[in-house]
């Protein structure tokens, strides 16, 4: 109820951390049933590999507290040992949870029709790295539920996925998410993902597509309308971006700002300032990449770009029209949205992660979030109190 006082928008644009007035974050009835759990899990999801670190360090600190104060009473090494036990088995619970439980997603939703929200970077279980059983129609599934217009499958080394997502596309973009088909691959010791390669840009990769060849990469750039549009992912080296040179040749068109990935949302909040700094000086345009591998139900961000008449177009139509967007536009090509969650890569930021990621959490809660907070710690609080009542009235009956 206090941090309604400081409440917070649950989303802001990426790049200049402002309010997003143009979008909004919108929750189902479901999500908000289960709210304490729903923003519990988001929050999990979306920590960086440094902040999952210091919450941990944190939970362990309140636990050895817990037990210093409650240990002036006699104990054991063995009753000690049952607490350990049920708090590392709590976290991994807790961890659990938020890779693999179904439920509802937080979407992003825009007030122009104009508008579209794409995802230029997934993956389905036919990546090396990809959870085992994760689908094309899963992907298409995780996207549609966290308010994506659009979502590249860019596998690793393999097309088989995004062919199968293009296959089983709606008949024209607006009846359902569209998934287009995309590349994660190697581009001068960099990882980058390639748009549309596969299908309209065939060869350019070495024949094993783990790398760009070079020579026919500079083929395919020969007519600079028909360039391929090549991004940059995070993690990544930020001083060896492959970028075009004042010899002409091709390079990326474009940067995550945000990565889905613990290290790459690490990178991402650590070095925002230098990557917005590196698109404005090489004028790359900025994109969102969801980095989703089959885990959680949290998106990190989504990419804004507006494209009259998208609604309507097919496929191959909508893919070429974004890249021409990217391609031409760059640098104001896009805007991009992330999830609001307690940032801060310092020693002094990660030293007060606990409270600080909490508060966050709770300042970006909805009004009817908050409400139904208020909700589970009442039935939580009461639980006990009324089971115990019912057992008092049930030894008090007399027997039959």
């Amino acid at each position: 109820m206090l941090t309604a006082l400081v409440s917070v928008e649950p989303i802001r644009d990426a790049a200049t951390l402002a309010d997003v007035g143009e979008a909004r974050l919108s929750v189902s009835a479901g999500y908000t049933t289960i709210a304490p759990l729903s923003a519990v899990l988001d929050t999990l999801t979306l920590l960086t590999v440094a902040q999952h670190i210091a919450l941990l360090l944190w939970v362990i600190l309140l636990y050895v507290g817990w037990r210093v104060r409650s240990t002036r009473r006699p104990t054991t090494p063995v009753r000690e040992a049952g607490y350990a036990a049920m708090l590392l088995g709590g976290i991994v619970v807790a961890y659990a949870l938020a890779a693999l439980l179904p439920r509802p997603m937080a979407a992003i939703a825009t007030s122009d029709d104009t508008v579209l929200s794409i995802d230029f970077h997934a993956h389905t279980k036919y990546s090396h790295d990809g959870r085992p059983g994760w689908t094309e129609d899963d992907v298409r599934n995780w996207h549609r539920a966290a308010g994506y217009d659009v979502a590249y499958i860019t596998d690793h080394a393999t097309f088989e996925g995004a062919e199968r997502g293009v296959a089983a596309n709606p008949g024209q973009a607006g009846e359902g998410t569209m998934l287009l088909q995309g590349l994660e691959a190697f581009f001068r010791g960099e990882h980058v993902n390639i748009l549309d390669a596969g299908r309209r840009y065939k060869g350019i990769t070495t024949p094993d597509l783990k790398d760009v060849d070079d020579q026919s990469l500079a083929i395919a750039g020969i007519i600079p309308a028909t360039t391929p549009v090549i991004i940059e992912t995070i993690p990544g080296n930020l001083a060896k971006i492959p970028a075009k040179t004042m010899q002409g040749t091709t390079g990326v068109s474009a940067i995550e700002i945000v990565d889905g990935s613990p290290r790459g949302l690490s990178q991402t909040r650590r070095e925002r300032t230098r990557i917005v700094r590196i698109a404005d000086s090489l004028n790359l345009a900025l994109v969102v990449g969801s980095d989703n591998h089959g885990w959680g139900r949290a998106a990190p961000g989504w990419t804004l770009m507006r494209i009259p008449g998208w609604r309507g177009m097919t496929t191959d139509s909508l893919a070429r029209r974004i890249e021409e967007v990217v391609r031409v536009g760059r640098r104001e090509a896009t805007r991009n949205v992330e999830r609001r969650i307690a940032g801060g890569a310092s020693p002094i930021a990660l030293a007060f992660a606990g409270p600080a990621i909490f508060l966050r959490m709770l300042t970006a809660l909805s009004a009817d979030e908050r409400v139904m907070w208020i909700v589970w710690v009442w039935a939580i609080a009461l639980a006990p109190r009324a089971w115990r009542s019912m057992r008092e009235r049930r030894a008090t009956l007399p027997a039959a």
